[in-house]
């Protein structure tokens, strides 16, 4: 018996059919994901096992997916999948990290068993969680299967998300609010940065008192002083000093769904140079998202914050936003859709997107970001979070607590 799912059964089934549906118009007969994203999406499945190999079989002719990973871990895929018990087939220990085999030669000698080994095979071969070593195992253990490259199929069909993801995205939107708010309380000379990304942590695992939150799928991102110059870097024991900057592009993650967002503060008084930067940010970012309309491409979108930034003597070369939902570390992306130049993804309703539009110059950069989704007239800010930028006293507020801020 599964445990308590967080969808129905029913919303399973119709995302495996439109899976199937795309298979059909690639040709394929099976698709092995290995993506722990897609594995959850079509199934359920939801643990820490992805650092060894797993697979969801995907047969176009077959009523549910195969699962097959760890021994160990079987009795996980028992407890959150929709699988009937035969659907889950683990694979010894023996298995892991060996030398001499290799669980991609398990799944082919199940697929092999089951009269699949001459069939067209899709395979997501730019996963992270999918090596070099794995494929040369499946080709050497299936050498009648013709194999493609199905990398971003099943992300394609996540794009358009349901009312009950959207809602989950809501509630890590009220989480992200949280930890924004704990870890700009946190900020003052004197203070660790370490320590600040553990009062962030906090706030994002307890969530809020009606939920709790999930770990995302990256750690805190807080470059500060001239590290501001670069956008992904995280902590360390350092002390806070006055006038240091401080950017923080933080997630709320709910059943794994993600709501990034992203600010930027200074311990005492920021100096011209980045009261300036931050306000053409904010309006770039602002005049951005009003002008977002189903049916507009991503490049549209992305010309509607240059023509901002560039009239303002500004330049940003790096990709203005990404689609955004579920997943496992380590990104939040769905490595889809970008808000940049040349992308011709067209915006509908219910998808959602993370617009972060940082710039780092040589010395110094900020990022204020919001999570949106695409409705039926524009859009819907999920992130509610004063946008501006925030000149913090030099005596951190932590001693105020969360509900009494108003987050």
């Amino acid at each position: 018996m599964h445990g308590i799912l967080p969808f129905s059964v029913s919303e399973y089934t119709e995302r495996l059919r439109r899976v199937k549906h795309q298979m059909e118009k690639r040709g394929l007969d099976i698709l092995v994901v290995t993506d722990p994203a897609n594995m959850n999406y079509l199934s359920g499945y939801d643990a820490w096992s992805f650092y060894v190999p797993q697979a969801l079989v995907v047969i176009s002719d077959e009523e549910q997916p195969i699962w097959i990973g760890r021994k160990q871990d079987a009795g996980g895929a028992k407890l959150t999948t929709w699988f009937h018990p035969n659907r889950i087939i683990p694979y010894p220990d023996d298995y892991v990290q060996a030398f001499d085999k290799h669980p991609m030669d398990f799944v082919a000698e199940i697929l092999n068993q089951i009269g699949k080994s001459k069939r067209r095979m899709g395979v997501e071969q730019d996963s992270y969680y999918f090596s070099a070593r794995s494929m040369d195992r499946l080709q050497r253990k299936m050498p009648h299967t013709r194999f493609f490259d199905a990398t971003l199929l099943v992300n394609r069909v996540r794009l358009v998300k349901s009312d009950q993801e959207i809602e989950y995205m809501r509630r890590a939107a009220r989480i992200v609010e949280r930890a924004m708010r704990a870890g700009l309380q946190s900020i003052g000379v004197g203070v660790r940065e370490c320590d600040v990304a553990a009062n962030i942590s906090y706030a994002q695992i307890s969530g809020t008192p009606d939920y709790g939150g999930d770990y995302p799928s990256i750690v805190p991102l807080l470059p500060s002083g001239i590290k501001t110059c670069t956008p992904h870097l995280t902590w360390t024991d350092r002390q806070y000093q006055k006038g240091d900057a401080v950017i923080l592009e933080l997630a709320g993650c709910y059943k794994r769904y993600h709501a990034p967002m992203a600010r930027t503060a200074v311990i005492g008084s920021a100096s011209p140079k980045v009261v300036d930067l931050a306000n053409v940010v904010i309006e770039g970012l602002t005049k951005t998202l009003d002008a977002i309309q189903p049916g507009m491409t991503c490049e549209e979108l992305e010309w509607t914050w240059r023509q901002v930034v560039e009239g303002k003597g500004y330049h940003k070369d790096s990709r203005l936003g990404y689609s955004v939902g579920l997943n496992y570390p380590p990104d939040w992306g769905e490595h889809i859709a970008s808000i940049r130049s040349g992308d011709s993804t067209v915006l509908k309703p219910n998808m959602t997107f993370h617009l972060i539009p940082g710039i780092w110059l040589d010395h110094y950069g900020v990022e204020f970001s919001e999570t949106f989704r695409v409705t039926e007239t524009g859009c819907e800010v999920l992130t509610h979070f004063p946008r501006e930028l925030y000149q913090l006293p030099e005596l951190p507020l932590s001693t105020i607590s969360i509900e009494e801020s108003g987050a």
